[in-house]
């Protein structure tokens, strides 16, 4: 039967050398949809701050992005708009995209006002998500805030495990410096979302756009790998690679399985993972090392599995051994990623030696992938902490966003 999802696995070296010992192997896993005809239909809710400090450039920018989003969606969507401040208003309660003209007019209607409680608009949103409730539509939430949410936090935790019970995702996006990154990324995660960082406000349009051919795209829920090991191979680290890097871990199941959740995956863009793990001493030839079996459910459809085994040969000519570039370079990417978010741990626990140790090598990394821009910046930030600076709120969210994003371009 055609799943329409390939699976393919790659190792970072291979053949590996003959060994009496353990040794360090990289292996890239990617599930990979086919390309669609039509934009999948969306069952969207947009949860917007409009508090005071939203005021000014930020609004506009906010009606802008928002208008643009109603243009792109298609006849088949539903879309509602809630706004928050300290107060919830359902401006668009949950309709077909159809009457374009109607659903900009009331975009424009909008002003800032109170302070900022996140909660209530989730809450509101979750109500105009499930009249529309149906497994043949893609469920997702575009959250937008710019300011800390005041004593709702553990409420708006809650909220994203109903959407997550739901199948819907959230997009959660924090606007300048001044918002809660825990919280936002607790929220997607919860989910299996995606949170971000918005610097400037003419960036919305471009993130705002990004979520919604995100929602458009996706193809399959639920995506899990199963990873069956022989024995004495030992599996050390799981990261996501694409669509943007994160520590996904695993989960033990008895003595040789682990669980990865992939959760939602996209079509022509490939949810992949790069597992870091100790195969067993080999003498020389081809061994079966573990078989990957992907469980997804396509939207609208019943569960589907793939299988595949990973063979991996051992030589005992060292020339014959060769490295990957694709693999290795999203392993780079990876490796540049852990490292920020160890040194900003590191930093925010006192330890600024530590933490500066780790920048620099994660600069270096990033200036051998050819990011100079973000390696640049990563080396400044170094150096402050080297002179007893603290790294600002704006800079800590800058690197830890912008190394998740090594291996996604957002179109302009």
């Amino acid at each position: 039967m055609n799943t329409g999802i390939t699976l393919t696995c790659t190792w970072g070296r291979a053949p590996l050398v003959a060994s009496k010992v353990p040794q360090v192997a990289y292996l890239l896993i990617e599930a990979q949809a086919a390309a669609i005809a039509e934009k999948m239909p969306l069952n969207f809710c947009l949860v917007l701050d409009r508090s005071g400090s939203m005021q000014g450039a930020k609004l506009a920018a906010l009606k802008d992005a928002v208008k643009r989003v109603i243009e792109t969606l298609t006849p088949q969507d539903i879309v509602a708009i809630v706004l928050f401040d300290d107060t919830v208003q359902t401006l668009v309660p949950a309709t077909f995209a159809t009457d374009k003209a109607a659903l900009i007019a009331q975009v424009d209607a909008i002003e800032e006002a109170g302070g900022t409680a996140m909660s209530g608009g989730m809450a509101a949103g979750i109500v105009e998500l499930r009249k529309n409730h149906d497994p043949g539509r893609v469920g997702a939430m575009l959250l937008l805030t710019d300011g800390q949410t005041w004593g709702d936090e553990d409420r708006c935790r809650a909220l994203a495990q109903e959407l997550a019970r739901d199948g819907v995702r959230i997009t959660a996006l924090g606007l300048g410096a001044e918002w809660n990154e825990a919280l936002l990324d607790d929220i997607a995660e919860a989910t299996g979302g995606i949170s971000d960082y918005i610097a400037d406000p003419a960036q919305i349009t471009t993130f705002f756009q990004h979520a919604v051919r995100t929602a458009q795209g996706t193809v399959a829920r639920d995506a899990r790998l199963l990873l069956r090991l022989v024995r004495d191979a030992t599996p050390r680290a799981v990261y996501r690679a694409s669509p943007v890097i994160a520590n996904l871990g695993y989960q033990p199941i008895g003595d040789s399985e682990i669980a990865v959740r992939l959760g939602a995956i996209e079509a022509e863009t490939p949810s992949s993972i790069v597992v870091d793990l100790m195969v067993p001493a080999r003498d020389a030839g081809s061994f079966r090392i573990a078989q990957a079996e992907l469980h997804y459910t396509p939207v609208g459809g019943a569960e589907q599995v793939v299988k595949q085994d990973l063979l991996l040969e051992f030589v005992t000519d060292p020339t014959a051994s060769a490295y990957d570039p694709r693999v290795m370079n999203l392993v780079e990417k990876v490796t540049a990623f852990k490292l920020q978010t160890r040194a900003l741990a590191e930093a925010e626990a006192g330890n600024l030696s530590g933490a500066t140790q780790k920048l620099r090598a994660a600069a270096t990394r990033l200036l051998d992938l050819g990011e100079l821009e973000l390696a640049q910046k990563v080396s400044e930030q170094a150096a402050h902490l080297e002179q007893g600076q603290a790294i600002s709120a704006e800079n800590q969210k800058e690197l830890r966003y912008a190394t998740r994003r090594l291996t996604q371009k957002l179109e302009e």
